[in-house]
Protein backbone atom coordinates (compact mmCIF):
# COMPACT_ATOMS: atom_id res chain seq x y z
CA UNK A 1 0.00 0.00 0.00
CA UNK A 2 1.32 3.43 -0.95
CA UNK A 3 0.97 6.41 1.34
CA UNK A 4 -2.57 7.73 1.24
CA UNK A 5 -3.91 4.78 -0.77
CA UNK A 6 -7.54 4.00 -0.12
CA UNK A 7 -8.52 0.32 -0.08
CA UNK A 8 -11.46 -0.27 -2.39
CA UNK A 9 -14.45 -2.48 -1.71
CA UNK A 10 -16.10 -4.52 -4.45
CA UNK A 11 -17.79 -2.12 -6.87
CA UNK A 12 -21.60 -2.16 -6.90
CA UNK A 13 -23.37 -3.76 -9.82
CA UNK A 14 -25.33 -1.80 -12.38
CA UNK A 15 -28.50 -3.26 -10.87
CA UNK A 16 -27.63 -1.84 -7.46
CA UNK A 17 -26.98 1.57 -8.94
CA UNK A 18 -30.08 1.79 -11.15
CA UNK A 19 -32.37 0.47 -8.43
CA UNK A 20 -31.63 3.63 -6.45
CA UNK A 21 -32.54 5.82 -9.40
CA UNK A 22 -36.26 6.39 -9.90
CA UNK A 23 -37.62 5.36 -13.32
CA UNK A 24 -34.17 4.16 -14.46
CA UNK A 25 -34.13 0.97 -16.48
CA UNK A 26 -31.63 -1.70 -15.59
CA UNK A 27 -28.61 -2.05 -17.85
CA UNK A 28 -28.05 -5.73 -17.03
CA UNK A 29 -28.97 -8.78 -19.04
CA UNK A 30 -30.09 -11.97 -17.37
CA UNK A 31 -26.51 -13.15 -16.81
CA UNK A 32 -25.51 -9.91 -15.09
CA UNK A 33 -23.54 -8.53 -18.06
CA UNK A 34 -23.85 -4.85 -18.88
CA UNK A 35 -25.91 -4.34 -21.99
CA UNK A 36 -24.11 -3.58 -25.27
CA UNK A 37 -23.56 0.13 -25.72
CA UNK A 38 -25.10 1.04 -22.36
CA UNK A 39 -23.74 4.29 -20.92
CA UNK A 40 -24.87 6.53 -18.07
CA UNK A 41 -27.60 8.90 -19.25
CA UNK A 42 -27.55 12.49 -18.01
CA UNK A 43 -31.30 12.83 -17.40
CA UNK A 44 -31.46 9.56 -15.46
CA UNK A 45 -28.54 10.52 -13.24
CA UNK A 46 -29.86 13.95 -12.31
CA UNK A 47 -31.67 12.39 -9.35
CA UNK A 48 -28.82 10.03 -8.44
CA UNK A 49 -26.47 10.35 -5.49
CA UNK A 50 -22.85 11.47 -6.06
CA UNK A 51 -21.70 7.86 -5.65
CA UNK A 52 -24.04 6.75 -8.44
CA UNK A 53 -23.04 9.63 -10.71
CA UNK A 54 -19.38 8.64 -10.49
CA UNK A 55 -20.16 6.00 -13.08
CA UNK A 56 -20.95 2.30 -13.51
CA UNK A 57 -18.39 -0.44 -12.88
CA UNK A 58 -16.83 -2.53 -15.61
CA UNK A 59 -18.88 -5.49 -16.96
CA UNK A 60 -18.66 -8.61 -14.85
CA UNK A 61 -17.93 -10.99 -17.74
CA UNK A 62 -14.20 -11.44 -17.24
CA UNK A 63 -13.94 -14.90 -18.83
CA UNK A 64 -15.81 -13.94 -21.99
CA UNK A 65 -13.95 -10.64 -22.04
CA UNK A 66 -10.48 -12.21 -22.01
CA UNK A 67 -11.41 -14.95 -24.46
CA UNK A 68 -12.66 -12.29 -26.88
CA UNK A 69 -9.59 -10.12 -26.37
CA UNK A 70 -7.05 -12.91 -26.80
CA UNK A 71 -8.71 -14.50 -29.83
CA UNK A 72 -9.00 -11.21 -31.74
CA UNK A 73 -5.47 -10.18 -30.75
CA UNK A 74 -4.18 -13.57 -31.89
CA UNK A 75 -5.86 -13.14 -35.26
CA UNK A 76 -4.28 -9.71 -35.46
CA UNK A 77 -0.82 -11.17 -34.83
CA UNK A 78 -1.32 -13.65 -37.69
CA UNK A 79 -2.49 -10.93 -40.07
CA UNK A 80 0.37 -8.56 -39.20
CA UNK A 81 3.10 -11.23 -39.35
CA UNK A 82 1.87 -13.01 -42.49
CA UNK A 83 4.68 -13.10 -45.07
CA UNK A 84 6.31 -10.17 -43.25
CA UNK A 85 9.57 -10.19 -45.19
CA UNK A 86 8.05 -10.47 -48.65
CA UNK A 87 7.82 -6.96 -50.11
CA UNK A 88 11.23 -5.29 -50.44
CA UNK A 89 13.11 -3.09 -52.85
CA UNK A 90 14.92 -5.95 -54.61
CA UNK A 91 15.89 -7.42 -51.25
CA UNK A 92 16.84 -4.09 -49.68
CA UNK A 93 14.82 -1.85 -47.32
CA UNK A 94 11.86 0.05 -48.81
CA UNK A 95 11.27 3.80 -48.65
CA UNK A 96 12.36 5.24 -45.27
CA UNK A 97 13.44 1.80 -44.10
CA UNK A 98 16.62 2.74 -45.98
CA UNK A 99 17.37 5.13 -43.09
CA UNK A 100 16.04 3.27 -40.06
CA UNK A 101 17.07 -0.30 -40.85
CA UNK A 102 20.79 0.61 -41.18
CA UNK A 103 20.60 2.93 -38.17
CA UNK A 104 19.06 0.15 -36.11
CA UNK A 105 21.84 -2.19 -37.15
CA UNK A 106 24.42 0.47 -36.28
CA UNK A 107 22.87 0.71 -32.82
CA UNK A 108 23.10 -3.05 -32.47
CA UNK A 109 26.78 -2.94 -33.37
CA UNK A 110 27.71 0.17 -31.37
CA UNK A 111 25.75 -0.49 -28.20
CA UNK A 112 22.70 1.72 -28.68
CA UNK A 113 23.72 4.69 -30.84
CA UNK A 114 24.17 5.37 -34.55
CA UNK A 115 27.36 6.09 -36.44
CA UNK A 116 28.45 9.71 -36.66
CA UNK A 117 27.99 10.29 -40.36
CA UNK A 118 29.25 13.31 -42.26
CA UNK A 119 25.75 14.27 -43.43
CA UNK A 120 22.59 14.85 -41.38
CA UNK A 121 20.28 11.85 -41.59
CA UNK A 122 19.91 11.08 -37.87
CA UNK A 123 17.05 13.43 -37.09
CA UNK A 124 14.90 11.46 -34.63
CA UNK A 125 15.41 10.31 -31.02
CA UNK A 126 16.69 6.76 -30.43
CA UNK A 127 13.81 4.66 -29.04
CA UNK A 128 12.18 3.56 -32.30
CA UNK A 129 15.52 2.66 -33.88
CA UNK A 130 16.55 0.74 -30.77
CA UNK A 131 13.35 -1.30 -31.05
CA UNK A 132 14.17 -2.00 -34.71
CA UNK A 133 17.61 -3.12 -33.52
CA UNK A 134 15.96 -5.70 -31.21
CA UNK A 135 14.35 -7.36 -34.22
CA UNK A 136 17.64 -7.29 -36.10
CA UNK A 137 19.32 -8.90 -33.08
CA UNK A 138 16.86 -11.81 -33.37
CA UNK A 139 16.61 -12.22 -37.16
CA UNK A 140 19.71 -10.42 -38.42
CA UNK A 141 19.84 -7.70 -41.06
CA UNK A 142 16.89 -9.09 -43.00
CA UNK A 143 13.37 -7.83 -43.78
CA UNK A 144 12.05 -9.88 -40.86
CA UNK A 145 14.73 -8.34 -38.66
CA UNK A 146 14.03 -4.69 -39.36
CA UNK A 147 10.22 -5.19 -39.40
CA UNK A 148 9.64 -7.60 -36.52
CA UNK A 149 9.43 -5.06 -33.69
CA UNK A 150 7.04 -2.89 -35.70
CA UNK A 151 4.80 -5.92 -36.29
CA UNK A 152 4.79 -6.78 -32.58
CA UNK A 153 3.90 -3.23 -31.53
CA UNK A 154 1.25 -2.99 -34.24
CA UNK A 155 -0.30 -6.25 -33.03
CA UNK A 156 -0.24 -5.16 -29.39
CA UNK A 157 -2.17 -2.05 -30.44
CA UNK A 158 -5.06 -4.37 -31.30
CA UNK A 159 -5.02 -5.64 -27.71
CA UNK A 160 -4.91 -2.08 -26.38
CA UNK A 161 -7.75 -0.80 -28.55
CA UNK A 162 -9.98 -3.70 -27.42
CA UNK A 163 -9.31 -2.89 -23.77
CA UNK A 164 -9.80 0.84 -24.32
CA UNK A 165 -13.06 0.47 -26.26
CA UNK A 166 -14.46 -1.90 -23.64
CA UNK A 167 -13.56 0.54 -20.87
CA UNK A 168 -15.11 3.47 -22.75
CA UNK A 169 -18.36 1.70 -23.63
CA UNK A 170 -18.61 -0.89 -20.81
CA UNK A 171 -19.29 -3.41 -23.59
CA UNK A 172 -17.23 -6.49 -24.43
CA UNK A 173 -18.91 -6.73 -27.83
CA UNK A 174 -17.95 -3.18 -28.79
CA UNK A 175 -14.41 -3.81 -27.55
CA UNK A 176 -14.17 -6.81 -29.87
CA UNK A 177 -15.57 -4.80 -32.77
CA UNK A 178 -12.93 -2.12 -32.20
CA UNK A 179 -10.23 -4.78 -32.40
CA UNK A 180 -11.60 -6.11 -35.69
CA UNK A 181 -11.73 -2.59 -37.14
CA UNK A 182 -8.09 -1.94 -36.21
CA UNK A 183 -7.01 -5.24 -37.75
CA UNK A 184 -8.70 -4.14 -40.97
CA UNK A 185 -7.27 -0.63 -41.03
CA UNK A 186 -4.89 -0.30 -43.95
CA UNK A 187 -2.73 2.39 -42.35
CA UNK A 188 -2.15 0.42 -39.15
CA UNK A 189 -1.57 -2.77 -41.14
CA UNK A 190 1.06 -1.40 -43.51
CA UNK A 191 2.87 0.63 -40.84
CA UNK A 192 3.04 -2.53 -38.71
CA UNK A 193 4.86 -4.27 -41.56
CA UNK A 194 7.56 -1.74 -42.37
CA UNK A 195 10.65 -0.72 -40.42
CA UNK A 196 9.71 2.90 -39.72
CA UNK A 197 9.16 4.85 -36.50
CA UNK A 198 5.51 5.89 -36.67
CA UNK A 199 3.99 2.64 -35.44
CA UNK A 200 6.12 2.88 -32.26
CA UNK A 201 4.89 6.42 -31.70
CA UNK A 202 1.29 5.27 -32.17
CA UNK A 203 1.81 2.34 -29.78
CA UNK A 204 3.20 4.47 -26.94
CA UNK A 205 0.48 7.13 -27.40
CA UNK A 206 -2.26 4.49 -27.31
CA UNK A 207 -0.69 2.83 -24.27
CA UNK A 208 -0.61 6.19 -22.46
CA UNK A 209 -4.30 6.75 -23.25
CA UNK A 210 -5.18 3.32 -21.85
CA UNK A 211 -3.21 4.00 -18.66
CA UNK A 212 -5.00 7.32 -18.17
CA UNK A 213 -8.41 5.67 -18.65
CA UNK A 214 -7.61 3.07 -15.99
CA UNK A 215 -6.39 5.88 -13.74
CA UNK A 216 -9.66 7.77 -14.25
CA UNK A 217 -11.75 4.77 -13.23
CA UNK A 218 -9.50 4.03 -10.28
CA UNK A 219 -9.75 7.60 -8.99
CA UNK A 220 -13.52 7.52 -9.25
CA UNK A 221 -13.57 4.28 -7.28
CA UNK A 222 -11.42 5.88 -4.59
CA UNK A 223 -13.65 8.96 -4.51
CA UNK A 224 -16.69 6.70 -4.17
CA UNK A 225 -15.03 5.01 -1.20
CA UNK A 226 -14.30 8.42 0.33
CA UNK A 227 -17.96 9.39 -0.07
CA UNK A 228 -19.17 6.15 1.48
CA UNK A 229 -16.95 6.74 4.50
CA UNK A 230 -17.73 10.44 4.87
CA UNK A 231 -14.20 11.65 4.15
CA UNK A 232 -15.26 14.77 2.23
CA UNK A 233 -15.11 17.03 5.27
CA UNK A 234 -12.15 19.06 3.98
CA UNK A 235 -13.07 21.91 1.59
CA UNK A 236 -10.79 20.56 -1.15
CA UNK A 237 -11.80 16.96 -0.74
CA UNK A 238 -9.56 13.97 0.03
CA UNK A 239 -6.14 13.17 -1.33
CA UNK A 240 -6.53 10.09 -3.48
CA UNK A 241 -3.12 8.47 -3.04
CA UNK A 242 -0.32 7.81 -5.47
CA UNK A 243 -1.54 7.22 -9.02
CA UNK A 244 0.55 4.48 -10.54
CA UNK A 245 -1.45 4.28 -13.75
CA UNK A 246 -0.92 7.97 -14.43
CA UNK A 247 2.75 7.46 -13.63
CA UNK A 248 2.81 4.68 -16.27
CA UNK A 249 1.15 7.05 -18.74
CA UNK A 250 3.97 9.55 -18.18
CA UNK A 251 6.57 6.85 -18.82
CA UNK A 252 4.80 5.85 -22.02
CA UNK A 253 4.63 9.45 -23.20
CA UNK A 254 8.35 9.83 -22.48
CA UNK A 255 9.03 6.81 -24.69
CA UNK A 256 6.80 8.35 -27.35
CA UNK A 257 8.89 11.54 -27.17
CA UNK A 258 11.96 9.34 -27.42
CA UNK A 259 10.59 8.03 -30.71
CA UNK A 260 9.41 11.23 -32.39
CA UNK A 261 9.10 14.80 -31.16
CA UNK A 262 5.55 15.06 -32.51
CA UNK A 263 4.54 13.20 -29.32
CA UNK A 264 4.81 16.58 -27.60
CA UNK A 265 1.32 17.46 -28.82
CA UNK A 266 -0.06 14.30 -27.22
CA UNK A 267 1.67 15.20 -23.95
CA UNK A 268 -0.21 18.49 -23.98
CA UNK A 269 -3.52 16.81 -24.85
CA UNK A 270 -3.19 14.15 -22.15
CA UNK A 271 -2.20 16.74 -19.57
CA UNK A 272 -5.40 18.65 -20.27
CA UNK A 273 -7.48 15.45 -20.30
CA UNK A 274 -6.29 14.24 -16.90
CA UNK A 275 -6.86 17.70 -15.39
CA UNK A 276 -10.44 17.93 -16.67
CA UNK A 277 -11.14 14.34 -15.66
CA UNK A 278 -9.97 15.16 -12.11
CA UNK A 279 -12.12 18.30 -12.12
CA UNK A 280 -15.12 16.25 -13.24
CA UNK A 281 -14.52 13.68 -10.52
CA UNK A 282 -14.43 16.27 -7.74
CA UNK A 283 -17.39 18.16 -9.18
CA UNK A 284 -19.44 14.96 -9.44
CA UNK A 285 -18.53 14.08 -5.86
CA UNK A 286 -20.32 17.25 -4.77
CA UNK A 287 -17.47 19.54 -3.72
CA UNK A 288 -18.55 23.18 -3.56
CA UNK A 289 -15.44 24.49 -5.32
CA UNK A 290 -14.27 21.68 -7.60
CA UNK A 291 -11.98 23.85 -9.73
CA UNK A 292 -10.10 25.19 -6.71
CA UNK A 293 -9.96 21.69 -5.28
CA UNK A 294 -8.55 20.28 -8.51
CA UNK A 295 -5.91 22.99 -8.73
CA UNK A 296 -4.99 22.49 -5.09
CA UNK A 297 -4.99 18.68 -5.00
CA UNK A 298 -4.35 17.47 -8.55
CA UNK A 299 -2.64 20.07 -10.75
CA UNK A 300 0.95 19.71 -9.55
CA UNK A 301 0.83 15.87 -9.41
CA UNK A 302 -0.60 15.86 -12.93
CA UNK A 303 2.15 18.14 -14.22
CA UNK A 304 4.70 15.95 -12.48
CA UNK A 305 3.40 12.68 -13.92
CA UNK A 306 2.53 13.81 -17.44
CA UNK A 307 4.95 16.66 -18.20
CA UNK A 308 7.98 16.40 -15.90
CA UNK A 309 8.14 12.60 -15.88
CA UNK A 310 7.80 12.35 -19.66
CA UNK A 311 10.69 14.83 -20.03
CA UNK A 312 12.86 12.85 -17.59
CA UNK A 313 12.11 9.60 -19.43
CA UNK A 314 12.86 11.32 -22.75
CA UNK A 315 16.27 12.44 -21.49
CA UNK A 316 16.91 8.93 -20.16
CA UNK A 317 16.25 7.42 -23.61
CA UNK A 318 19.53 8.99 -24.72
CA UNK A 319 21.47 6.77 -22.28
CA UNK A 320 23.65 5.21 -24.94
CA UNK A 321 24.37 8.58 -26.55
CA UNK A 322 25.57 9.95 -23.19
CA UNK A 323 27.95 7.02 -22.72
CA UNK A 324 29.42 7.10 -26.22
CA UNK A 325 32.52 8.79 -27.56
CA UNK A 326 31.61 8.95 -31.25
CA UNK A 327 27.83 9.59 -31.40
CA UNK A 328 26.56 12.59 -33.36
CA UNK A 329 27.53 15.87 -31.60
CA UNK A 330 28.25 13.97 -28.37
CA UNK A 331 31.21 16.23 -27.56
CA UNK A 332 30.03 19.33 -29.41
CA UNK A 333 30.39 21.48 -26.27
CA UNK A 334 32.47 19.98 -23.45
CA UNK A 335 33.51 23.32 -21.97
CA UNK A 336 33.92 25.14 -25.27
CA UNK A 337 31.96 28.21 -26.25
CA UNK A 338 29.67 27.89 -29.26
CA UNK A 339 28.02 31.04 -30.58
CA UNK A 340 26.15 29.70 -33.60
CA UNK A 341 22.85 31.01 -32.31
CA UNK A 342 21.84 33.25 -29.41
CA UNK A 343 19.17 30.74 -28.45
CA UNK A 344 21.88 28.16 -27.87
CA UNK A 345 24.13 30.28 -25.66
CA UNK A 346 22.54 29.34 -22.30
CA UNK A 347 23.26 25.70 -23.17
CA UNK A 348 26.64 26.08 -24.81
CA UNK A 349 28.41 28.80 -22.86
CA UNK A 350 30.23 28.17 -19.63
CA UNK A 351 29.38 31.27 -17.63
CA UNK A 352 28.82 31.89 -13.91
CA UNK A 353 25.33 33.21 -14.54
CA UNK A 354 24.38 30.62 -17.17
CA UNK A 355 22.73 27.23 -16.87
CA UNK A 356 26.17 25.71 -16.69
CA UNK A 357 26.51 26.94 -13.12
CA UNK A 358 23.60 24.82 -11.92
CA UNK A 359 25.28 21.43 -12.34
CA UNK A 360 28.86 20.15 -12.43
CA UNK A 361 30.54 20.14 -15.82
CA UNK A 362 30.66 16.34 -16.13
CA UNK A 363 26.86 16.33 -15.97
CA UNK A 364 26.06 19.62 -17.67
CA UNK A 365 28.36 19.23 -20.68
CA UNK A 366 26.44 16.20 -22.07
CA UNK A 367 23.16 18.11 -21.64
CA UNK A 368 24.63 21.13 -23.44
CA UNK A 369 25.79 18.88 -26.26
CA UNK A 370 22.36 17.26 -26.45
CA UNK A 371 20.77 20.72 -26.52
CA UNK A 372 23.09 21.72 -29.36
CA UNK A 373 22.34 18.52 -31.29
CA UNK A 374 18.60 18.92 -30.68
CA UNK A 375 18.67 22.47 -31.98
CA UNK A 376 20.34 21.30 -35.17
CA UNK A 377 17.69 18.61 -35.61
CA UNK A 378 14.95 21.17 -34.94
CA UNK A 379 16.48 23.46 -37.54
CA UNK A 380 16.47 20.59 -40.03
CA UNK A 381 12.78 19.86 -39.48
CA UNK A 382 11.68 23.49 -39.58
CA UNK A 383 13.44 24.02 -42.92
CA UNK A 384 12.30 20.79 -44.54
CA UNK A 385 10.32 22.66 -47.18
CA UNK A 386 9.07 21.51 -50.53
CA UNK A 387 10.89 23.40 -53.24
CA UNK A 388 8.95 24.40 -56.34
CA UNK A 389 9.58 21.93 -59.12
CA UNK A 390 11.07 19.27 -56.82
CA UNK A 391 7.96 17.97 -55.04
CA UNK A 392 7.96 14.37 -53.90
CA UNK A 393 5.44 12.45 -56.07
CA UNK A 394 3.60 11.12 -53.01
CA UNK A 395 3.71 14.17 -50.80
CA UNK A 396 0.41 15.19 -49.21
CA UNK A 397 -1.07 17.89 -46.98
CA UNK A 398 -3.05 17.38 -43.77
CA UNK A 399 -6.43 18.54 -45.08
CA UNK A 400 -6.65 15.33 -47.12
CA UNK A 401 -5.41 12.94 -44.45
CA UNK A 402 -8.69 12.13 -42.61
CA UNK A 403 -10.12 10.64 -45.82
CA UNK A 404 -6.84 9.30 -47.17
CA UNK A 405 -7.08 11.33 -50.37
CA UNK A 406 -3.37 11.03 -51.15
CA UNK A 407 -1.92 7.68 -50.01
CA UNK A 408 1.73 6.66 -50.05
CA UNK A 409 3.43 4.24 -52.44
CA UNK A 410 6.26 2.50 -50.57
CA UNK A 411 7.36 -0.05 -53.10
CA UNK A 412 6.39 -1.08 -56.63
CA UNK A 413 7.79 -3.51 -59.17
CA UNK A 414 6.44 -3.96 -62.69
CA UNK A 415 3.69 -2.16 -64.55
CA UNK A 416 4.27 0.46 -67.27
CA UNK A 417 3.50 4.11 -66.67
CA UNK A 418 3.21 4.03 -62.88
CA UNK A 419 5.19 6.32 -60.59
CA UNK A 420 7.93 4.28 -58.95
CA UNK A 421 7.27 1.15 -61.00
CA UNK A 422 9.23 -0.47 -63.78
CA UNK A 423 7.87 -2.30 -66.81
CA UNK A 424 6.01 -5.58 -67.00
CA UNK A 425 2.60 -7.23 -67.20
CA UNK A 426 2.09 -7.44 -63.46
CA UNK A 427 2.49 -5.19 -60.47
CA UNK A 428 3.71 -5.98 -56.97
CA UNK A 429 3.15 -2.86 -54.88
CA UNK A 430 2.90 -1.80 -51.25
CA UNK A 431 0.67 1.22 -50.83
CA UNK A 432 -0.14 2.91 -47.53
CA UNK A 433 -3.86 3.54 -47.75
CA UNK A 434 -6.57 3.78 -45.12
CA UNK A 435 -9.46 1.37 -45.55
CA UNK A 436 -12.06 3.60 -47.25
CA UNK A 437 -14.99 2.02 -45.38
CA UNK A 438 -13.52 3.61 -42.27
CA UNK A 439 -11.45 6.60 -43.36
CA UNK A 440 -14.10 8.06 -45.66
CA UNK A 441 -16.36 8.37 -42.62
CA UNK A 442 -13.80 10.44 -40.69
CA UNK A 443 -15.47 13.84 -41.05
CA UNK A 444 -19.00 12.63 -40.16
CA UNK A 445 -17.47 10.81 -37.19
CA UNK A 446 -15.63 13.94 -36.05
CA UNK A 447 -18.83 15.98 -36.37
CA UNK A 448 -20.71 13.43 -34.25
CA UNK A 449 -17.98 13.38 -31.60
CA UNK A 450 -18.03 17.18 -31.44
CA UNK A 451 -21.84 17.23 -31.19
CA UNK A 452 -21.92 14.71 -28.34
CA UNK A 453 -19.05 16.49 -26.59
CA UNK A 454 -20.86 19.84 -26.59
CA UNK A 455 -24.54 18.94 -26.40
CA UNK A 456 -24.39 15.83 -24.20
CA UNK A 457 -21.13 16.74 -22.44
CA UNK A 458 -20.02 13.15 -23.00
CA UNK A 459 -16.44 12.81 -21.76
CA UNK A 460 -15.77 9.71 -23.89
CA UNK A 461 -16.51 11.43 -27.18
CA UNK A 462 -14.60 14.54 -26.08
CA UNK A 463 -11.53 12.51 -25.08
CA UNK A 464 -11.29 10.55 -28.33
CA UNK A 465 -11.87 13.74 -30.31
CA UNK A 466 -9.15 15.62 -28.40
CA UNK A 467 -6.50 12.96 -28.99
CA UNK A 468 -7.41 12.57 -32.67
CA UNK A 469 -7.10 16.33 -33.17
CA UNK A 470 -3.78 16.36 -31.28
CA UNK A 471 -2.41 14.06 -33.95
CA UNK A 472 -3.85 16.07 -36.86
CA UNK A 473 -4.19 19.82 -36.27
CA UNK A 474 -0.52 20.61 -35.41
CA UNK A 475 0.46 19.75 -38.98
CA UNK A 476 -1.43 22.83 -40.19
CA UNK A 477 1.03 25.12 -38.37
CA UNK A 478 3.41 25.31 -41.34
CA UNK A 479 1.99 23.98 -44.59
CA UNK A 480 5.23 24.70 -46.43
CA UNK A 481 6.77 21.70 -44.70
CA UNK A 482 7.23 18.42 -46.55
CA UNK A 483 4.57 16.03 -45.23
CA UNK A 484 3.35 12.51 -45.95
CA UNK A 485 0.32 10.38 -45.25
CA UNK A 486 2.16 8.05 -42.85
CA UNK A 487 2.08 10.88 -40.28
CA UNK A 488 -1.53 9.79 -39.64
CA UNK A 489 -0.43 6.51 -38.02
CA UNK A 490 -1.11 7.72 -34.42
CA UNK A 491 -4.53 8.99 -35.54
CA UNK A 492 -5.68 5.59 -36.82
CA UNK A 493 -6.57 3.90 -33.48
CA UNK A 494 -8.54 6.96 -32.40
CA UNK A 495 -10.44 6.89 -35.69
CA UNK A 496 -11.34 3.30 -34.77
CA UNK A 497 -12.39 4.33 -31.24
CA UNK A 498 -14.53 7.16 -32.61
CA UNK A 499 -16.26 4.82 -35.05
CA UNK A 500 -16.81 2.34 -32.22
CA UNK A 501 -18.57 4.99 -30.13
CA UNK A 502 -20.82 5.73 -33.11
CA UNK A 503 -21.56 2.02 -33.53
CA UNK A 504 -22.51 1.90 -29.85
CA UNK A 505 -25.13 4.59 -30.53
CA UNK A 506 -26.44 2.59 -33.50
CA UNK A 507 -26.72 -0.55 -31.40
CA UNK A 508 -28.95 1.31 -28.98
CA UNK A 509 -29.36 1.21 -25.24
CA UNK A 510 -30.08 -1.97 -23.32
CA UNK A 511 -33.60 -0.76 -22.42
CA UNK A 512 -34.55 -0.27 -26.07
CA UNK A 513 -37.10 -2.69 -27.50
CA UNK A 514 -36.14 -5.95 -29.16
CA UNK A 515 -36.91 -4.59 -32.64
CA UNK A 516 -34.71 -1.52 -32.12
CA UNK A 517 -31.85 -3.58 -30.76
CA UNK A 518 -32.07 -6.18 -33.50
CA UNK A 519 -32.09 -3.52 -36.19
CA UNK A 520 -29.10 -1.80 -34.63
CA UNK A 521 -27.18 -5.06 -34.40
CA UNK A 522 -27.98 -5.81 -38.04
CA UNK A 523 -26.63 -2.43 -39.16
CA UNK A 524 -23.47 -2.82 -37.08
CA UNK A 525 -22.88 -6.36 -38.35
CA UNK A 526 -23.33 -5.18 -41.94
CA UNK A 527 -20.87 -2.35 -41.44
CA UNK A 528 -18.21 -4.56 -39.83
CA UNK A 529 -18.62 -7.03 -42.69
CA UNK A 530 -18.20 -4.20 -45.17
CA UNK A 531 -14.94 -3.12 -43.49
CA UNK A 532 -13.60 -6.69 -43.54
CA UNK A 533 -14.52 -7.08 -47.23
CA UNK A 534 -12.92 -3.72 -48.09
CA UNK A 535 -9.71 -4.77 -46.29
CA UNK A 536 -9.69 -8.12 -48.11
CA UNK A 537 -10.05 -6.32 -51.47
CA UNK A 538 -7.09 -4.05 -50.66
CA UNK A 539 -4.96 -6.94 -49.37
CA UNK A 540 -2.76 -7.30 -52.52
CA UNK A 541 -1.65 -3.65 -52.55
CA UNK A 542 -1.21 -3.55 -48.77
CA UNK A 543 1.15 -6.52 -48.84
CA UNK A 544 2.89 -6.39 -52.21
CA UNK A 545 1.15 -9.42 -53.69
CA UNK A 546 1.61 -9.75 -57.49
CA UNK A 547 -1.56 -8.72 -59.35
CA UNK A 548 -2.51 -8.05 -62.94
CA UNK A 549 -2.58 -4.56 -64.40
CA UNK A 550 -6.38 -4.78 -64.56
CA UNK A 551 -6.58 -5.58 -60.83
CA UNK A 552 -4.08 -2.80 -60.05
CA UNK A 553 -6.24 -0.21 -61.80
CA UNK A 554 -9.34 -1.58 -60.09
CA UNK A 555 -7.67 -1.04 -56.71
CA UNK A 556 -7.08 2.67 -57.35
CA UNK A 557 -10.50 4.16 -56.74
CA UNK A 558 -9.60 7.86 -56.89
CA UNK A 559 -7.45 9.83 -59.37
CA UNK A 560 -5.41 11.12 -56.42
CA UNK A 561 -4.40 7.52 -55.59
CA UNK A 562 -2.31 7.32 -58.77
Amino acid sequence: MGVGFIALPRAPTIAQVTTAIPNASTAETADGVVGVGETPQTRELERATPQERLGPPMPDDRLRDWITTLIITGIGFLVRLWNLGHATDKGTPSFDEKYYAPQGFQMLRNGGYEDNQAYEVIVHPPVGKQLIALGEWIFGYTPWGWRFSAAICGSLMIFLVIRIARRLTRSTLLGGIAGILLICDGVSHVQSRIGMLDIFLAFFVLAAFWCLLVDRDQMRDRMRTALDNGWLTEPFGPRLGFRWWRFAAGVSLGLALGTKWSALYFVAAFGLLTFFWDYSTRRTAGLKHPLSATIRRDLLPALGSIVALSLVVYLATWWSWYGSETAVDRHAVDGRKLHEDLILRPWTEVAPDGLGSLLPGWLMDPLRSLGYYSWRVYDFHTHLFTKAGSEHPWESKPWGWPMGLRPMLYNCEGGPGNVGCGGGEYISAVMLIGTPAMWWLAFPMLAWLAWRSVISRDWRHASVLAVYLAGWLPWFIDLRRQMYYFYTTPMAPFLVLGLTLVLGEILGRAKAGAERRSTGLLVVAFYVGLVVANFAWLWPILNGEPISLWRWNAELWLPSWR
